[in-house]
This record gives C-alpha cells, sequence and structure tokens, in this order.
C-alpha cells in the first residue's frame, strides 16, 4: 500500500477547466449533476449484475444476455459521466457507500427475488435515472455545456432502450405455462 499522501486536489472541490471555457460556477453545477448520474449508474449497474447472476428459469439465457450487456452499458455510461466531471475540474465520486448516499435511487435489498420482481425493480430504478438525465441535459443545455448535454443524451438513448427491453420482458405474453394445482 502506498504511503504517499499528498492530495492533489479535495472531493467537492472545482477548479474549472480553461482549455473548455465554462467558468467554475457553471461547472460545479453540471459536477453535482454529473455527481447524481454517476452514483446512480453506478447502484444500477451493481443491481443489474446481482440480476445476471441470479437469473434461473426457462428465460434465463436471453435475460442473462440482456443483463449482462445492461450492465455493461451502465459501467460504460459511469466510465463517460466520471470523464467529463474530471474534464471540468472535479473529482470523480468513487466507493459503493459513496454512491449509494449520492444517488437518486435506492437498490433493492440484498436477498434473491423471482425474476419478475427483480425486472419490475429495475424498472423503476430506469424511471428514475432517465427522469433525472433529462433534467441534467436540461441543466447542461441552459448552462452552455453542449458537450455534457450531446454525452447525457446518447446515455439517455441507451438507458430509454434498456428500461423499453424490461417493459417487454415484463409482460404476460409468455410460451411458459404457469403450474395448475387442480
Amino acid at each position: 500500500m502506498s504511503t504517499q499522501k499528498h492530495v492533489r486536489q479535495q472531493y467537492g472541490e472545482v477548479e474549472g477547466s480553461e482549455s473548455l471555457r465554462i467558468p467554475a460556477d457553471k461547472a460545479e453545477q453540471i459536477i453535482d449533476a454529473l455527481t447524481t448520474d454517476l452514483a446512480s449508474t453506478y447502484v444500477l449497474y451493481h443491481q443489474l449484475k446481482k440480476h445476471h447472476w441470479i437469473v434461473e428459469g426457462a428465460e434465463f439465457r436471453d435475460l442473462h444476455l440482456f443483463l449482462g450487456e445492461a450492465a455493461g452499458d451502465a459501467e460504460e455510461a459511469a466510465d463517460v459521466l466520471a470523464e467529463r466531471i474530471q474534464a471540468l475540474g472535479g473529482v470523480p465520486l468513487s466507493g459503493g457507500a459513496n454512491f449509494e448516499e449520492h444517488a437518486t435511487v435506492t437498490p433493492e435489498d440484498p436477498d434473491a427475488y423471482d425474476i419478475r420482481s427483480s425486472l419490475e425493480n429495475d424498472m423503476e430504478m430506469y424511471g428514475d435515472i432517465i427522469e433525472s438525465l433529462r433534467e441534467h441535459i436540461q441543466l447542461a443545455n441552459n448552462l452552455g455545456d453542449y458537450t455534457t448535454d450531446e454525452e447525457l443524451r446518447e446515455i439517455l438513448q441507451t438507458t430509454e432502450e434498456h428500461a423499453h427491453h424490461i417493459e417487454h420482458y415484463l409482460e404476460d405474453d409468455t410460451l411458459v405455462l404457469e403450474s395448475s394445482t387442480h
């Protein structure tokens, strides 16, 4: 373990970015929004990975692959968000407890649920994240940060796509027969 103790920048301090020509006060507002999105995205990522690991049943293969892909896209979105925070002069948030503290979403309990309940929990989380992304796109646009606006729009598009797929998985039309007790 390193014994180096020199802190280059405290978390929560915004240095701004001369190269991007976004004033520190505007950058701070955007960084706060992106930090929330980063935290929520990582909470979603971990929940999706849990469901990817524990899914069972007749739809196992398709759901396992979908949840793995959705988790991968969430991880990629988190990377984009963290890099933008850094580019704007902030320090990206890290650590599970920090993510949960700063997120606008709450993870489900640590228990294993049936896949329908798991997907319903994912759908709720996706909906909250979609609403937050839309608000933050508007904020970035209003503050003249069109790059953040564009990056958030791309993340929103992928997020909505996954939410829409979950909506399809939750429909009541299935080839799997429910067991009957007569």
